[in-house]
């Protein structure tokens, strides 16, 4: 079946109001006469129905057959061997954009009885969420509500820090004589240089500061540049003579375990990974966007059962400087209502988890809350769930950390180039982390909201890593966690000219949840 011909159905159900789910959608094309099955089925359907199953589909089929002296809709059709369907090729690597080319022949005629393209059984679902935020805001924007949070963080991630230094607090450091070892755990406050060229680290507990020395010939002078304000670390050394300086011999991050053992699904089941769609651009890809949601109709997909979306599903208003000369849609609620109608687009048995991004309706300030009731009814496609940002949701077992990722900006602008670059966005997620926090620096680029905890921090080992925002695909295993930049559906803008960003677009990402092997499909 032409490729064209699933999408142009699920327009039309969408349409008239109905989703469907995949087999429908593939029976209704296999029809001697797509738009009279369509028609028929929906003519035989309960009133209060939403979806339209397979079992609609087929009991209209048989119908049909009935009535027409026993001629089938659903007959399978010979394959044109000389026009073979379109396929997508996948991408090898998440830093080189250039596609193969599949070879091979055409792909035959799904018909009824084919166990290919299914319509998955939901009682085999698992999903849960973790970590969402919405609905928990407690921050006033009193100095009371930053030390809660800052405080928050300081426990958690010490707890993952004190196995490994005989942690002594700053108070205690004060009182010990000169030349003893000794070892803090504390949140960098401060760093700098000093006139020989080495450096000077303040770190600051819940007592007070207490200042490091890492002398520029040590083999950890190199970490110092890892650093960021804010992030909570551990050293240990030497005390100066007169006992008020810390010459340190180690340094310690929070991190990943070596050993971490990530989880998979018990089946194989599949997940599609994306993220900045930016419906209301000008440069919004909808071309890409029609084959992805094609695709996603075809056998070849028939196991994506689950798309997780990372932010950034319109353009919005007011975000960068004149972007209202860039907007294809200049009312938000309009990007919003255009989004839902793509999202449609998708087969209605696929389970949707999205999150915000800091181009979406909500606020700026991380952590971001899912979206209010008035976008969330403009949004019903799917019953598509969203959730804070950042969120973390366990598919069938394979925990994926959700994060839009605005502060990658934030590492990569700070670290060498070696360490985190636009070019290898995953590198930068290593960073986060080895920090065991995905926006650790307060007072940058990435704004902050004070809450009553820390929900930025990285209490849970993820399985799999999942950001945006830099529109660059890129991705890579640290510490047998899966970290996935997954690109974007927006070609380059005037003003990512200006800064120099040339994205990867029209890429999504297909994980294997019961391996955690992914491949790279190119829609464009």
């Amino acid at each position: 079946m032409p490729l064209e011909t699933p999408a142009r159905l699920v327009s039309e159900l969408a349409s008239r109001g109905y989703n469907a789910e995949r087999e429908a959608v593939t029976l209704l094309a296999d029809a001697a006469d797509p738009d009279v099955a369509l028609d028929r089925a929906l003519e035989t359907i309960p009133d209060d129905t939403l979806v339209l199953s397979a079992d609609h589909v087929r009991t209209a089929l048989e119908s049909e057959h009935d009535d027409d002296g026993g001629r089938s809709g659903n007959e399978t059709r010979p394959t044109d061997e000389t026009n073979p369907p379109d396929t997508d090729p996948s991408v090898s690597t998440g830093t080189d954009p250039t596609s193969s080319t599949d070879s091979g022949g055409s792909t035959p005629v799904e018909t009824e009885g084919s166990s290919t393209v299914r319509s998955s059984d939901p009682d085999q679902r698992s999903i849960e969420v973790h970590n969402d935020m919405t609905g928990q805001s407690t921050g006033t924007g009193e100095y009371s509500d930053f030390v809660s949070v800052f405080r928050d963080r300081y426990e958690k991630l010490s707890k993952q820090l004190r196995g490994r230094v005989n942690h002594r607090p700053t108070n205690a450091l004060e009182r010990m004589s000169g030349g003893e070892e000794a070892a803090i755990v504390g949140m960098v406050s401060d760093i700098r240089s000093t006139a020989s060229g080495h450096w000077l680290i303040e770190l600051e507990d819940t007592n007070g500061t207490f200042p490091c020395l890492v002398m520029k010939d040590r083999a950890i002078a190199d970490l110092v540049q890892e650093l960021l304000y804010d992030e909570v670390i551990a050293v240990d050394g030497t005390l100066a003579d007169d006992g008020g300086i810390l010459f340190v011999d180690s340094l310690h991050f929070p991190d990943i375990p070596r050993t971490h053992d990530p989880s998979t699904a018990d089946r194989p089941v599949q997940a599609a990974l994306i993220s900045d769609v930016h419906v209301g651009s000008q440069e919004f890809m909808a071309d890409a966007w029609h084959r992805f949601a094609d695709w996603l109709h075809t056998e070849e997909a028939a196991n994506v059962e689950y798309l997780l979306l990372a932010g950034d599903m319109v353009e919005g208003v007011g975000v960068y400087p004149d972007q209202d000369e860039e907007l294809d849609v200049v009312d938000i609620y309009e990007q919003y209502e255009r989004f839902s109608e793509y999202l449609k687009e998708i087969p209605g048995d696929i389970e949707v988890r999205m999150i915000p991004g800091n181009h979406d309706a909500v606020r700026l300030a991380e952590p971001q809350p899912a979206f209010d009731e008035e976008l969330r009814s403009i949004m019903t496609a799917h019953d598509a769930q969203v959730h804070s940002n950042p969120s973390l949701v366990t598919v069938e077992g394979v925990t994926v950390l959700m994060y839009h990722g605005v502060s990658l900006d934030e590492v990569i602008a700070e670290l060498p180039d070696e360490k985190a670059s636009y070019d290898e966005p995953h590198k930068a997620m290593y960073q986060l982390l080895k920090k065991r926090h995905v926006a650790p620096q307060y007072g940058g680029h990435t704004r902050l909201a004070p809450e009553d905890r820390d929900y930025l921090v990285m209490e849970e080992v993820p399985d799999v890593f999942h950001t945006g925002h830099v529109h660059k695909l890129g991705w890579g295993k640290y510490h047998n966690v899966l970290a996935i930049n997954s690109g974007c559906w927006q070609a380059q803008t005037d003003f990512q000219k200006s800064v120099n960003i040339d994205p990867d677009a029209g890429f999504a990402p297909i994980l294997n949840l019961d391996t955690l092997d992914m491949t790279v499909r190119k829609f464009v």
